[in-house]
């Protein structure tokens, strides 16, 4: 996350913030404050967070949120699984990411008139086939791999 903002901030015309270099409700006060704010930050930093309208109209995720293995109750569950015959896979681990991707989506869209861009930016989500499950797992929305569609929606 740091590499990118070291990377992206001096680069794009929009204020930046970077998780961790103020108190986390000083950041979001100024990200609420701040028109056309880019905030950076993990998943941890948007949980209980409610940001409606223009204000938040992009969420960009970098990789599937797929829980860390070596995570003690990940390897327990996992343990579990695969002692009574199951994939561990399959069974725990996409369904879990999948409900994570999910909330992910519901920090961009909080209301019924909000709208905005989830950006998935980890391929696995459409080479691999448990792809779906995280596809299928999502309210109604409108799929595309084309900028020019996305820089549309954005002009509207």
């Amino acid at each position: 996350m740091r590499l990118i903002y070291d990377r992206v901030s001096f680069e794009i015309d929009y204020p930046t913030l970077l998780q961790g270099t103020a108190p986390r409700n000083a950041l979001l006060d100024e990200f609420k404050a701040t028109p056309n704010c880019v905030l950076f930050a993990t998943s941890s930093f948007w949980q209980g967070v409610d940001v409606q309208g223009e204000q938040l109209s992009c969420v960009i995720i970098d990789k599937l949120p797929f829980a860390v293995p070596s995570d003690p109750v990940v390897e327990a569950r996992v343990a579990s699984i695969r002692a009574e015959g199951g994939n561990p896979f399959y069974d725990y681990q996409i369904p879990q990411a999948a409900i994570a991707l999910k909330q992910g989506f519901g920090r961009l869209i909080r209301s019924r008139s909000d709208r905005g861009v989830l950006s998935i930016l980890d391929n696995r989500i459409t080479k691999q086939r448990y792809g779906q499950v995280f596809f299928d797992s999502l309210p109604d929305y409108r799929f595309t791999t084309e900028i020019s569609e996305v820089q549309d929606f954005f002009d509207v």
